[in-house]
């Protein structure tokens, strides 16, 4: 049985499943492997930082799959922002056909579908992702409460989101946030959803480029293990708790709301390649989703997908038709 959507047909892929941008893990490593496994593997524009070196993440892909993949732009806004123009030309000039953008893409999106390029905006919000379909990007997803990452400032799970978002949105949509198995496609499916995107599932792989401690760290983790942190600063992100992200909360509960960027730069400023290289686990904060109490083991890629597919398919198959008298 082979489930397919509006976008396993708009991608081009076997399976309605989508490796989200995720900061030092959306290497050419992840996102080939997440591709050959049928799913839709993306690049991390952001890790490579300058067009020349995601132009040559992108050829290192491409000797590793012969299956679509994608690049994520996330744009911040920033006094000093990243090359977006270098970014731009290197996914342009590499012949990529699928972009998944976060934050406001508003002044790239003339330019990307100029060259015919297909964009997928992750959003947090039913109101944000009618903005962003006004702009004409091609599908969404949809980023629930439960995500690791930024889940906005409404603080509205997928229970609702998702429901919302079918009454709302012409476009095709996949769910984001809290997913790791093939229920949670069935149940995505049944909300009026056409997939799923996950981030935190696929770090847990044997193909993931991170330090084994991060996949130590989330095969030890339960669902109460994060944390909300910067909400005083309206930039709310999700992280795994550890000793750095605890000085942090302390930090933030004795300034109030009179704490700056500056206060907390040392548990989040740089962290990353610290903690997923090095494996410095109490750096400080690395988006994780609750999803990881139900990350039990480190399959390969392949394993984990074929795993969540077949899963889906004897739901729709075997359970849900037996509950119907």
């Amino acid at each position: 049985m082979a489930i397919k959507t509006r976008i396993t047909e708009m991608f081009g892929i076997e399976h309605p499943v989508i490796q989200g941008g995720m900061h030092y893990v959306g290497y050419a490593e992840m996102a080939s492997a997440v591709s050959n496994a049928g799913g839709l593997g993306i690049i991390t524009g952001l890790t490579q930082g300058t067009g020349e070196k995601l132009a040559s993440e992108i050829a290192r892909c491409r000797e590793m799959t012969d299956k679509p993949f994608g690049v994520n732009l996330t744009f911040l806004p920033s006094v000093t922002p990243p090359d977006y123009p270098g970014l731009v030309e290197a996914i342009i000039k590499g012949g990529i056909r699928i972009v998944e953008t976060a934050g406001n893409p508003a002044k790239w999106m003339p330019v990307l579908k100029e060259h015919g390029i297909t964009v997928i905006h992750k959003c947090t919000s039913v109101r944000h992702a009618l903005k962003a379909e006004n702009l004409g990007v091609d599908a969404m997803s949809v980023d629930g409460f439960e995500c690791g990452g930024h889940p906005g400032e409404d603080d509205v799970g997928n229970w609702i989101l998702v429901p919302r978002a079918a009454e709302e949105l012409s476009v095709p949509f996949v769910v984001s946030g809290g997913v790791a198995n093939g229920a949670h496609l069935v149940a995505a499916l049944a909300m009026g959803a056409d997939g799923v995107n996950m981030g935190t599932r696929f770090i847990a792989t044997q193909e993931a480029p991170v330090h084994q401690r991060v996949k130590d760290a989330l095969l030890a983790a339960t669902e109460l293990d994060t944390r909300l942190i910067m909400r005083p600063l309206r930039n709310t992100e999700r992280v795994l708790v550890n000793a750095g992200v605890e000085r942090l909360i302390e930090k933030e509960r004795t300034l109030g709301s009179a704490i700056t960027f500056a206060d907390i730069a040392p548990e989040v400023a740089g962290v990353y390649p610290r903690i997923f290289k090095d494996g410095e686990m109490d750096a400080g904060g690395w988006s994780c989703g609750m999803v990881a109490g139900l990350i039990h083991d480190v399959p390969t890629v392949k394993e984990l997908i074929d795993r969540i597919i077949s899963e889906a398919e004897a739901l729709i198959r075997q359970r849900l038709p037996s509950l119907v008298d």
